[in-house]
């Protein structure tokens, strides 16, 4: 009586073990057309963001020498510097760290990021009329931002930065890298900048953090400065790229004050920061030696470039203040050169 009942018990077995064999089958062909569907998904961690040292280094090869570049842009005159315990590793000549200027450890957008830069190099330089490595445009910060001397070819120092760099510049979405390449633009106004309507901003926006001598804010002479000197005898020497009336406008516009201002919502107008770059840069601070050896092709340099030689005839003054739109039509009509800075 049960045997019929025991039949039908084995056909359903069968029946189930075909159709578990028809979806393993089935899984197998869907597989092998698309084997990433077995690749564990990252988790969606929200808008991306540059690599930081203090979460991100886990597994990674050269996590001491990335970490020490870090450290070099973030304490820069107590490793390289001039309170640097070691004569010979005093290669900086002020007391500014890297990322007075290459803000949040050069992951800020807008202050002269490092994400994506690796990605650029080599590049053409025009200030020695070649094309430069990363490695030589690092020295090229440190002989003039720095207001010091090149680090030795191939040492420690050097080798951290660029792996430092690298590491930033690693899987960077390409629209993040455009996001995060330069400066805040500005729409120049058609007038001279004003030092001392520069000024004005310079005292409602500016002093609470660098003082109305513009000597920063540091605990004591052994330390780091809590906020960055902008003229006088230990900040960027006069060759520096922050010494030009327009990229010093473009970098406050995107950062200053700080922590108020980033570069898609800025807190200084054009004109404010326009102005209180040239009332910064009106002050004395160091020279660079042999100025006069940048941009060996003189029709390459920078209109405001506020020291010569030049090949045009407008002044010193035009070129250290503008109006600069005068001086970018000249090199569009003699050299075919459209000039934004």
């Amino acid at each position: 009586m049960n045997f019929p009942k025991g039949i039908s018990t084995i056909v359903d077995i069968l029946k189930m073990l075909l159709a578990l064999i028809s979806l393993l089958v089935l899984f197998l062909i869907v597989i092998s057309v698309n084997p990433d569907l077995l690749v564990k998904k990252a988790k969606d961690t929200g808008p991306w963001k540059p690599k930081s040292v203090l979460t991100d280094l886990e597994g990674e090869p050269k996590a001491a020498l990335i970490k020490f570049g870090f450290e070099l842009i973030t304490k820069t005159p107590q490793l390289i510097g001039p309170m640097s315990s070691n004569p010979n590793k005093q290669f900086a000549g002020n007391n500014l760290t890297c990322q007075n200027c290459h803000l949040e450890a050069g992951t800020k957008p807008g202050s002269g990021s490092f994400v994506g830069v690796f990605n650029r190099f080599p590049q053409f330089s025009g200030r020695e009329n070649r094309m430069g490595t990363l490695e030589q445009r690092v020295d090229g910060c440190m002989q003039r931002s720095m207001n010091g001397q090149p680090l030795p070819k191939n040492s420690l120092e050097m080798k951290a930065i660029i792996a430092y760099i690298k590491w930033l510049s690693e899987n960077v979405p390409e629209e993040e890298e455009a996001k995060y390449k330069g400066y805040a633009k500005v729409k120049l106004p058609e007038v001279a900048a004003d030092p001392l309507l520069g000024k004005l901003t310079f005292e409602k926006h500016c002093v609470v953090c660098h003082g109305d001598n513009g000597q920063g804010q540091r605990p004591s002479e052994n330390a780091l400065y809590i906020y960055p000197p902008l003229w006088g005898k230990d900040t960027y020497n006069h060759g520096a790229g922050m010494h030009r009336v327009i990229t010093a406008a473009e970098f406050i516009k995107g950062n200053m004050p700080y922590l108020q201002a980033t570069w898609d919502n800025p807190v200084l107008s054009d004109e404010e920061a326009y102005h209180v770059a040239a009332y910064i840069n009106s002050f004395d601070r160091p020279l660079k030696s042999n100025p006069e050896a940048d941009f060996p092709e003189k029709h390459l340099k920078p209109v405001s470039t506020p020291y010569g030689p030049w090949t045009d005839d407008f002044t010193a003054e035009q070129h250290k203040y503008g109006p600069f739109q005068p001086i970018m039509k000249f090199y569009n009509e003699k050299y075919g050169i459209k000039k934004s800075k």
